[in-house]
């Protein structure tokens, strides 16, 4: 099984044992739906969604089967994942770029450190030994994903990438 990090649970909310989560993970409306199972914890404990709302910055969840404060409160702080075969998406998830190497043409360019999202587009945060690229992750800058061999190849756009 392979697991997927969607967000972190900061506290709870109430004493009903809903969770507050911060998350900027692409495809909440996938996952934080009734029934789905979530990983939560150092041991992965399942969970099943039961309810989502949206509260200013945080998601809020509650499981299946809880409805005390009591039960919940030992999640604090956890980190919250899901099995990456129970999502159904076209294309790749921004966590499995997360550390592929980035070559522009034939240079390797560095490593893909993280990934922000400015609310256009996603954006590679390319780590090098001596500064950070940034590199929209569009279909115009990207030539070519392969994951097998842990690699991204940036389409040879002059102006994109500052060699000083």
């Amino acid at each position: 099984m392979e697991y997927i990090f969607v967000g972190e649970i900061v506290n709870t909310h109430g004493v009903k044992g809903e969770v507050r989560l911060i998350s900027d993970f692409k495809y909440k409306d996938k996952v934080f739906v009734k029934n789905f199972i979530l990983y939560v914890g150092r041991f992965k404990d399942e969970l099943k969604v039961e309810r989502y709302r949206k509260h200013k910055i945080y998601d809020m969840i509650t499981f299946e089967g809880i409805d005390n404060i009591n039960d919940v409160i030992m999640y604090k702080g956890d980190s919250v994942y899901i099995n990456k075969d129970d999502l159904v998406i076209d294309g790749l998830l921004n966590e499995q770029l997360i550390g592929l190497e980035v070559y522009f043409g034939s240079k390797k360019l560095g490593f893909i450190e993280h990934i922000v999202n400015n609310n256009a587009h996603d954006i590679l945060v390319v780590k090098d030994n001596k500064r950070n690229h940034l590199i929209p992750n569009l279909d115009e800058f990207i030539e070519k994903v392969d994951i097998d061999n842990k690699k991204i190849f940036v389409k040879e756009i002059e102006g994109l990438i500052n060699e000083d």
